[in-house]
């Protein structure tokens, strides 16, 4: 389990953009059984932490002034708009013995031969799903070989995936996440808008024809 080692943090409010200048990132920690705690911890520490745990693995907060420990999610981060930075991190301490919610990112792995070998193109219908799981066993992520599909009509189904004992996907089971559509014909659309003009042509005359014919009378 990774751990990050935080402090706690007297500023608040606007004031807390000294900390970001300092490279430290204002956090706080909450959930059912503790009281909110302010918090701070090192910017480039928590990005690492970030990256390896996502939001949906137990990590461990250390706090040596309290000399307490916590295992928390990370809940929900906030970041600048302009520079895509980390400004605020959200901890949640949940109930180790109560099942939550939470979002999984779904990782594809290996190469379709739909794609290699037929040219096809690999759509991903579904990025990320709703699992219910004790905090302990809930995965970083869920990995999808894609190996398995073959021609352009095999697909992958959320029945299909492997998911680790105790989570429990909150989705339609027959639901597709991933096949391979085959490449768009290029003849076949580059001929399109010539019918289409000739179609144009086509109706153009008639009505001069019949303006003609009118005149005529």
């Amino acid at each position: 389990m990774l751990t990050l080692s935080v402090k706690t943090r007297q500023i608040i409010g606007k004031k807390v953009k000294v900390l970001r200048k300092n490279g430290l990132l204002p956090a706080v920690i909450y959930g059912p059984k503790i009281k909110p705690i302010s918090l701070a911890l090192g910017v480039k520490e928590f990005e690492k932490t970030y990256q390896e745990a996502g939001e949906s693995s137990l990590i461990k907060l250390e706090l040596p002034e309290l000399k307490k420990e916590y295992l928390v999610l990370i809940h929900e981060v906030q970041r600048d708009p302009l520079t895509d930075k980390f400004i605020h991190v959200d901890f949640y301490q949940a109930p180790l013995g109560e099942e939550i919610e939470a979002k999984v990112p779904l990782v594809f792995e290996g190469e379709a031969p739909a794609i290699k070998e037929l040219g096809g193109t690999l759509i991903k219908n579904i990025s990320e799903l709703e699992v219910k799981a004790l905090p302990q066993n809930l995965p970083k992520e869920i990995k999808i070989n894609v190996e398995s599909l073959i021609t352009f009509e095999d697909t992958i189904s959320i029945k299909g995936l492997k998911v680790p004992s105790g989570v429990k996907i909150l989705k339609d089971p027959n639901e597709i996440v991933a096949q391979v559509t085959p490449p768009e014909k290029v003849e076949e659309e580059l001929e399109k808008p010539i019918e289409e003009k000739v179609e144009e042509v086509e109706k153009v005359e008639e009505e001069k024809k019949k303006e003609e014919t009118e005149n005529e009378k």
